[in-house]
């Protein structure tokens, strides 16, 4: 599972051909989330609040960064890394 972002002590990973919907996981300590590229919403799994807020901040900013390395994740193609939130 490669990790193309980290920031705050938060990762954000994905999956080699993983299933549908476009999502990505961020691992913050023990808790971890499944977050919809398209939605930007948690499907699975949870985030303290803060570590969520900042999650969704970053992806907000990198959605269609997100949907390309979903998309070479899906190809077995290693994803681009994404920017940090600063």
């Amino acid at each position: 599972m490669p990790t193309i972002s980290a920031f705050y002590g938060i990762l954000i990973r994905m999956y080699f051909d993983d299933h549908a919907p476009p999502h990505f996981h961020a691992i913050y300590g023990e808790f971890e989330a499944m977050i919809d590229i398209s939605e930007l919403s948690v499907q699975r799994g949870s985030l303290p609040r803060r570590a969520l807020e900042l999650t969704l901040d970053w992806a907000e900013l990198h959605q269609s960064e997100l949907i390309e390395d979903w998309q070479l994740c899906a190809a077995k193609q290693t994803p681009k890394l994404i920017e940090p939130l600063k």
